[in-house]
């Protein structure tokens, strides 16, 4: 037997064993953006950070027209002040539009920071219910958003049963 024939013979024989192999592997699949958009624990997390975070942007909001209005003032009645009240007033404007820019800097980085830990919570919740299904179903493996599936392999819909009842 020659070496091209050995390596062929070899490349045959890996190639017939990985199709045994996989043949007798219990695969199924997920659906991860159906998971989060469709999940109740994602809905309940979605209405906790709006309630957390709903005034502190309005209130931002608020102080933002609030400042817009008194330059607005300000640009109209800075001829008719002295040089000392137009210097006051223009640091106060200055010194507001400054609290106000690390204001909304602060508030964006709490809603980053929140959001990160509510879905890493998420997360792990799905990761947890999914692990349960393949054990419960003896599974080797659950790949996630696969191009292609056969639908009698997603278990996407149980996933999401065991999530509601989880609630």
């Amino acid at each position: 037997m020659t070496m091209k024939n050995s390596a062929f013979l070899f490349i045959l024989m890996t190639a017939l064993w990985t199709s045994v192999a996989s043949a007798q592997s219990k695969i199924a699949v997920v659906r991860s953006a159906d998971l989060v958009r469709e999940s109740p624990i994602y809905k309940a997390a979605e209405s906790k950070m709006k309630a957390e975070f709903e005034k502190r942007s309005k209130d931002l909001q608020e102080q933002e027209r609030k400042l817009g209005e008194d330059i607005k003032k300000y640009q109209k009645e800075a001829d008719t002040l002295s040089a000392d009240a137009r210097a006051k007033n223009e640091k106060d404007l200055g010194s507001r539009q400054i609290d106000i820019a690390a204001a909304k800097r602060k508030f964006q980085e709490d809603l980053t920071t929140r959001d990160r830990e509510l879905t890493q919570d998420l997360m792990g919740k799905i990761k947890d219910v999914i692990q349960q299904v393949a054990k419960e179903r003896g599974l080797d493996l659950i790949v996630q958003d696969p191009v292609y599936f056969n639908p009698t392999m997603d278990v996407t819909d149980e996933v999401l049963k065991r999530l509601s009842a989880k609630k």
